[in-house]
């Protein structure tokens, strides 16, 4: 069971992109931040990633195991254990998600 990830979390794309988030969840906190679900938006900001010579960064980040149990606000949260792929603008994967930072008291399944 991983730490539930909140709008305090920081997250990256492999390459280096911050990962920003916008939630509609504006009821459900853990530790002072609101809980993040499946259905929040990630946009990626600042990947450098260039496949060859042509610039290809990490846009979106798209969530394929989100937590198994937990639920706020009617949609799957989001955990440490979460797997989410970062995309390009072509729908491109380009790897998963990084967790650098969550809150560590309240957890998920």
């Amino acid at each position: 069971m991983g730490g539930l990830l909140t709008d305090s979390s920081v997250l990256m794309c492999p390459h280096g992109g911050i990962v920003q988030v916008v939630t509609s969840d504006s009821r459900v906190q853990a530790a002072g931040g609101f809980v993040l679900r499946d259905s929040d938006t990630f946009t990626v900001i600042g990947c450098p990633f260039t496949a060859g010579t042509v610039y290809h960064p990490c846009a979106t980040v798209d969530w394929v195991v989100p937590s198994l149990r937990s639920k706020a606000v009617g949609d799957s949260t989001l955990t440490e254990d979460s797997v989410g792929v970062c995309q390009a603008a072509d729908q491109a994967v380009q790897g998963t998600v990084q967790v650098i930072l969550a809150q560590p008291q309240v957890t998920g399944e």
